[in-house]
């Protein structure tokens, strides 16, 4: 849920990419727990530096590495202040053989407060707020956290999984495993204001969360029962989040704002989203009328495969266990923009108050008895009891030949043109468009 307090050439990949061809020689350190000396020159395996503290503390050139070393774990931070340079990031990797290097213990186990980072192959978990965070607190927007990557990290039974704070900008989440970033920030008695259990935490402005499989996002909460996302946007504007896969979160997106401020223009696109957690959600926006959350204004959502089968309803609330796309609050057509989605949903596949989203060309799923429409259907929209994907039961979205989903897309904003060129297997689009996250092939 969100609260103010929280303030603090290929398909998916980053604009800034760790390209390191520079004039001069950069270095690669290497860091090994047990085999390590902070007293050595850290250049090579064998004179290997030891501690989080001396990485932390040194002055790192644009296009030098860090490797740890493969099967160790520190405990703390490592904070990460110096600035690579455009075409010379400054990269995190690993060496050796056996599994990832583990950072755990801190209250955010990897602090990237500079511009221009790679960081690859870490596993962060068990930290009392964020595995991998970037920015810097009280720093001016957009002066830290500019240009980073996080690729290919794992991160798990934290807080928030990557948390982009609000100095942040352009940076890119990728092909990473978020895995079970289960424990609430703040979990009590008081009303409305309980926090947690994210994937990824969006503060920051233009960033890129891509190919990434995020599972486990949900946890108990006082408040609501059940509290989660596996994406949540708090403040951050025209971030693009696409082609990753979601399963077994509380809610897939939930975005808003302190007063005052915006989440203006937030893509999803590609993405698949199941659970079969006690109550799941695919997006969560409102408008106006949320004084302290609201307006949430540009959300546009193309191409999402959404099966949400949460049969019954919640017995502390009287509510439904499963949602679609929730616009409430002074629901308006430039609040939230719906097209191309194939939704089935056991109880609400949408929700609508006001003026009503702008929703079209989207499949619904009619086969649930308890199934609620609170919505305006748009005039291209496909409500049937079998939306034609290969397997509920595994579950496997794929169209089958006879799915409804072939050809009633549209080509979406064309903003977004560049960033949608592909379904989630990989596969250049061509031709007319099929709803949901899988073209048929």
């Amino acid at each position: 849920m969100l609260v103010g307090a929280l303030v603090l050439s290929g398909p998916g990949v980053a604009a800034a990419g760790p390209a390191r061809a520079i004039a001069g020689s950069p270095t690669t350190y290497y860091v090994d727990a047990t085999g390590g000396d902070d007293g050595n020159a850290g250049t090579s395996p064998d004179a290997a530096w030891r501690s989080l503290a001396k990485v932390s503390g040194h002055g790192f050139a644009p296009g030098d590495t860090i490797d740890f070393r493969k099967n160790e774990t520190w405990t703390g931070t490592l904070t990460l202040s110096s600035n690579g340079a455009d075409g010379a990031p400054i990269t995190v990797g690993s060496y050796g053989d056996g599994e990832r290097p583990v950072i755990t213990g801190g209250s955010t186990c990897v602090a990237v407060e500079g511009n221009w980072w790679v960081v690859t192959e870490l596993a962060a978990t068990d930290c009392g707020w964020a595995g991998f965070e970037l920015g810097a607190a009280n720093a001016p927007a957009g002066t830290n956290g500019q240009h980073d990557i996080v690729d290919s990290v794992l991160a798990s039974h934290n807080v928030v999984g990557v948390s982009i704070m609000e100095t942040a900008a352009f940076d890119a989440v990728q092909w990473s495993q978020l895995i079970d970033n289960d424990k609430m920030s703040v979990n009590d008695p008081d009303p409305d204001n309980d926090s947690g259990a994210f994937g990824v935490l969006l503060n920051g402005d233009d960033n890129l969360v891509t190919r990434n499989t995020i599972t486990g996002s949900f946890a108990d909460s006082d408040d609501y029962t059940y509290d989660g996302a596996a994406v949540e946007v708090y403040d951050g504007d025209r971030n693009t989040v696409t082609y990753n896969v979601s399963v077994d979160n509380e809610t897939f997106t939930e975005l808003g704002h302190q007063p005052g401020g915006t989440a203006s223009d937030n893509m999803f696109g590609y993405n698949r989203v199941t659970s079969t957690k006690p109550r799941g959600a695919f997006l969560v926006t409102r408008g106006a009328d949320d004084t302290n959350l609201g307006p949430v204004l540009g959300t546009q959502a193309y191409d999402n495969s959404v099966y949400l089968p949460q049969a019954g309803y919640d017995p502390a609330t009287g509510r439904g266990l499963s949602e679609g796309w929730v616009c409430d609050a002074g629901c308006s057509p430039d609040v939230l923009k719906l097209r191309n989605n194939v939704f089935s949903v056991w109880w609400k596949p949408g929700y609508e108050d006001g003026l009503g989203a702008d929703e079209d060309n989207d499949l619904y799923d009619t086969s649930y008895p308890g199934t609620v429409w609170q919505f305006t259907a748009g005039a291209h929209d496909v409500r049937t009891d079998d939306v034609g994907w290969v397997s509920k039961a595994t579950p496997d979205l794929h169209l089958t030949a006879a799915s409804p989903a072939i050809g009633i897309g549209v080509e979406p904003d064309s903003r977004y043109a560049d960033a949608l060129q592909w379904d989630l297997d990989g596969i250049e689009l061509s031709g007319s468009r099929d709803a949901g996250a899988y073209q048929y092939h």
